[in-house]
């Protein structure tokens, strides 16, 4: 075979391929996702049209003709995708209730659940979750956890706390839901963290979630952390305290160190009362007689002697 033929029948391959498309019934395109309007592929169909932007009846329409419930785009963008991004809770439940992959991931490794995190949709993430949403990953795909803590979304990340999720979950490119929030400076985020008992020390690496908060300006959550024993002296992978990344001069560094000078005078008051206790007891000597005072009392007066004084 010469190279001319060779590249011919590669010229053709999309061709045929086309041709044979345009032979199917509309219906079976339908299914595929194609829009039959324009005859080619499409890379969002009327059905991720319509669940984006939350139109119900156009939804039930479309799934009534034929649609593939999980119709992809390029990026294996689903119609559930769309809708949980869109905060759409009705269209979300339409989906499903149609048979909809309720763990279907993008090419990025995006869920729709991540998508509700992502948008702070409770609702959504509540009703992925009864769907059998997988709210946490072994491997390193796109956490809904820790989108919901970067993004300050609390309602999100309470409904997926009550699912029983890990709240000190350690991605090595992120680190802890925990750390994220403080990074991004979510206060309520961060309490509710704390209060379902996340590690205060577990951040990135060696860095602690006091290393990230120092470095910004919010006194409340450098109080709240060390409220949850956050360890002032705890050093990151350059040897730096808390204090050391905080601004020079800042109200940030004035608390830290007020807590260190605190730190250092329980420990010196510990170690005094420790090496007290641990002294030998001595002997202690009587105390000796007065000399002012008589050695000995003297005796009473007996009835006798009165008698003879008599």
């Amino acid at each position: 075979m010469t190279t001319n033929t060779a590249v011919q029948r590669s010229q053709n391959l999309p061709k045929r391929r086309l041709e044979s498309i345009g032979e199917c019934p509309a219906k079976r395109k339908a299914s595929w996702g194609i829009l039959t309007s324009q005859g080619s592929w499409a890379d969002r169909s009327p059905l991720h049209e319509a669940a984006s932007q939350g139109r119900l009846l156009s939804l039930k329409t479309l799934l009534s003709q034929g649609y593939n419930v999980d119709t992809l785009t390029i990026d294996q963008v689903t119609p559930l995708h769309e809708a949980c991004l869109g905060d759409h809770v009705g269209c979300a439940r339409i989906l499903l209730e149609a048979g909809a992959n309720v763990n279907a991931t993008t090419i990025d490794g995006v869920t729709p659940l991540f998508n509700a995190c992502s948008r702070g949709s409770a609702a959504c993430a509540e009703l992925l979750l009864e769907y059998g949403a997988k709210a946490q990953w072994e491997s390193c795909l796109p956490s809904p956890t820790h989108e919901a803590a970067s993004r300050g979304h609390s309602e999100c990340l309470e409904v997926l706390i009550s699912w029983g999720i890990d709240v000190d979950q350690d991605l090595p490119h992120l680190g802890t839901p925990l750390y994220v929030a403080c990074v991004s400076q979510q206060i309520h985020c961060i309490r509710k963290l704390l209060y379902a008992g996340a590690n205060v020390q577990k951040g990135k690496h060696l860095e602690t979630p006091l290393h990230a908060a120092a470095q910004h300006s919010s006194t409340e959550i450098v109080n709240l952390l060390l409220e949850f024993g956050a360890d002032i002296n705890a050093k990151n992978t350059d040897f730096e305290r808390p204090v050391d990344l905080a601004a020079p001069s800042s109200l940030v560094e004035r608390l830290l160190l007020l807590h260190e000078g605190k730190f250092h005078v329980c420990v010196f008051a510990t170690i005094t009362c420790i090496l007290k206790n641990n002294q030998p007891n001595k002997q202690k000597k009587p105390p000796k007689p007065n000399k002012t005072e008589p050695p000995f009392p003297p005796a009473p007066k007996t009835q006798q002697s009165k008698q003879h004084m008599l």
